[in-house]
């Protein structure tokens, strides 16, 4: 049986969760990291070296790094659907997964510790400002490639909407300026009406 380590309120773990919900895979779920320790322990860092989250273990082989996990998971489970098999078109998936990582995520980072983890008289203010700036300059590209479709490769959920369906629930549940993004918002829509996403994502911001 899959087993997965992680934090639900892990926003790497949560990709890997909602991946394992669309798919309907039975899996062992234990809680680590941050205040539930264990990524710190030996038996740990011998399967993770990095002590983060989330690691899994399918059946012998242990994987890190969240959207190596959500690859992995819809290529096994998915191809032809989550995953596409056509070459070409997993490129083009694979593309916007690098970058939610690359260059979307830097840019919320400042922003959601800011002011979900960050006690308000410690806070950057310029750090979170330009962050939500630069982050609605990412969105702004991603809105374009969103003009007549349902979801970023076509009228099909993919693994390309998975990291950046992650960062936009953070997103719209941060006290910021969001921006006018109507493709943006009508895509977030359909992925909040899909209940793993409701389950696994869209939980308390913590």
């Amino acid at each position: 049986m899959l087993k997965v380590w992680g934090r639900p309120n892990s926003i790497n773990v949560q990709k890997v969760m909602w991946m394992v919900g669309e798919l309907g895979l039975e899996i062992e779920h234990e809680i680590a990291g941050l205040q539930y320790g264990k990524v710190g322990e030996d038996w740990y860092k011998a399967m993770n070296p990095n002590s983060r989250v989330p690691t899994i273990d399918d059946d012998g082989l242990i994987l890190w790094e969240s959207n190596v996990i959500v690859r992995y998971l819809a290529a096994k489970h998915a191809l032809g659907t989550l995953m596409p098999d056509d070459i070409a078109e997993r490129a083009r998936a694979e593309m916007w997964m690098d970058w939610q990582q690359t260059t979307v995520l830097p840019q919320i980072t400042p922003v959601f510790w800011g002011l979900i983890r960050t006690p308000e008289a410690e806070r950057n203010q310029a750090a979170i400002e330009a962050g939500a700036k630069g982050f609605r300059e990412a969105f702004a590209i991603l809105d374009a490639q969103l003009a007549g479709r349902s979801y970023i490769l076509g009228e099909n959920l993919t693994v390309a909407d998975v990291p950046l369906g992650c960062v936009a629930y953070r997103w719209y549940a941060l006290p910021v300026e969001h921006g006018a993004f109507q493709n943006v918002r009508a895509w977030y829509g359909r992925l909040a009406e899909r209940p793993a996403f409701r389950q696994h994502v869209m939980l308390p911001l913590t």
